[in-house]
């Protein structure tokens, strides 16, 4: 059976071949099974540059050899000719040869020429190798543990690159987000300039694998566009403010002038008449609390049953209500940017209010979230909301829309406690 290569004393030695027969040494020393190699290096194939061709290849040798094969102080030799090799694989001759090449300079597998540079072999017995020469799969095995470190690496390398995709796309819709907010209001500010920036960054996304490095710098070129964007648009809203209200001041002003100018014209004298004796005027505090009623307190067509009910039940359940600073607590990430958009926050409808024009950025659909109010009432939505924002930011989210779906169904079999996840990541925070 013809070689197809040279023996080892015509063939062109590389440094590649040099470090595949070290590591055929040091797998002869090992007893690592078959499939386990197998599965290693399949794991890492593509990242050291192997091609489906060459996996087809090692695959088609690694059907010859048997589990003695892989034994400590045996080598996996496969001594099958071309003629077989190339009707299995339906390769050329000429393909056989690259992807035999270049599974040997990836130190996959190494040549083990005969002297005449024929493939041939024999088994004892017991069907263990005595003498070969062809193929040898004994790098696999010596390899077998830094594959298995290298898929580690990647698959830790792949998981935060998912993170930073995750942040980015969380900052570019906030950006989005602010500038169409501030065209649509007709706000101030250098819109043209900062949108022009924002369509360079968008150009700049990668249509396939990046290095977590590349994907940092351009997070870290996005933060810097939402701060100043942020910034601008904070600084248009203030400045619209001090406009209307000014205006407002003026309104204000001129009609007390014409009602001053409208009571000059009355010359008799006013008296007032009353069917009290002494009078008494008492104050808003006074009169709010003889009503039963606190001080800047909501409307009372504002507050929501259903919330005193989760209130009452979750009291019940824990020994203390969810109220608004635990949720603001136990989701730092999501209160970051509820105060950036809408200041303090003061009551659950305030909440509400901000939640709703967070969710486009983490993809929530506008249906996803009106059944989630209609199914779980506004309060209850907008908790569960919060905890999707926080977890999606965390990382530990990839489908906001499903998570929040998934909330609302628990609900619909009563198995939603909301309250175990908020209480959770505060007992997490502080371990």
């Amino acid at each position: 059976m013809s070689n197809i290569n040279q023996p080892s004393g015509w063939r062109k030695a590389t440094a590649g071949l040099a470090v595949a027969e070290q590591h055929a040494h040091d797998g002869e020393r090992s007893a690592v099974p078959k499939t386990q190699a197998f599965v290693a290096v399949k794991r890492v194939g593509a990242h050291i540059g192997l091609k489906a061709g060459d996996m087809m290849l090692l695959d088609t040798l690694g059907a010859f050899t048997q589990a003695q094969d892989w034994e400590e102080g045996q080598r996996p030799i496969v001594w099958a000719s071309n003629a077989y090799l190339m009707e299995q694989t339906g390769f050329s001759l000429s393909a056989l040869k690259r992807h035999a090449r270049r599974l040997a300079e990836s130190g996959v597998i190494a040549f083990k020429d005969s002297p005449n540079g024929k493939r041939w072999g024999h088994r004892d017995a017991e069907g263990r190798i005595i003498e070969a020469y062809g193929f040898d799969l004994s790098p696999l095995s010596a390899r077998v543990e830094e594959f298995q470190q290298l898929h580690a690496e990647l698959q830790a390398e792949r998981a935060h690159c998912q993170r930073l995709k995750r942040q980015i796309t969380v900052s570019r819709r906030m950006i989005r987000a602010r500038i169409e907010a501030a065209l649509s209001g007709a706000l101030r500010g250098p819109w043209t300039q900062l949108t022009g920036l924002f369509e360079d960054l968008l150009d700049r996304l990668p249509r396939r694998n990046t290095a977590s490095e590349a994907l940092e710098r351009l997070l870290a070129w996005f933060k810097e566009l939402q701060e100043r964007v942020e910034a601008t648009y904070l600084k248009a809203v203030r400045a619209d403010e001090v406009v209307e209200n000014t205006a407002k001041t003026t309104e204000q002003a001129l009609k007390k002038t014409q009602e001053m100018n409208s009571r000059e014209v009355i010359s008799e004298p006013h008296i007032l008449i009353t069917t009290q004796l002494n009078p008494v005027t008492c104050n808003r505090s006074e009169t709010e609390q003889a009503a039963g009623v606190v001080p800047n307190a909501p409307p009372e067509e504002q507050i929501d049953r259903e919330l005193e009910d989760w209130v009452a039940e979750t009291r019940k359940k824990r020994g203390a209500a969810l109220d608004l600073p635990t949720v603001m607590q136990a989701c730092p990430e999501f209160a970051s940017w509820a105060r950036n958009m809408g200041g303090y926050l003061k009551d659950w409808g305030d909440l509400h209010r901000v939640a709703g024009q967070l969710r486009p950025m983490i993809g929530v659909s506008e249906h996803a979230w009106n059944i989630a109010q209609d199914r779980l009432g506004p309060q209850i939505a907008t908790a569960a909301l919060v905890l999707t924002f926080e977890k999606h930011c965390a990382g530990e989210v990839a489908s906001p829309g499903g998570y929040l779906r998934g909330i609302v169904q628990k609900a619909g079999a009563g198995e939603l406690h909301l309250e175990r996840s908020f209480y959770g990541r505060l007992s997490g925070q502080a371990a």
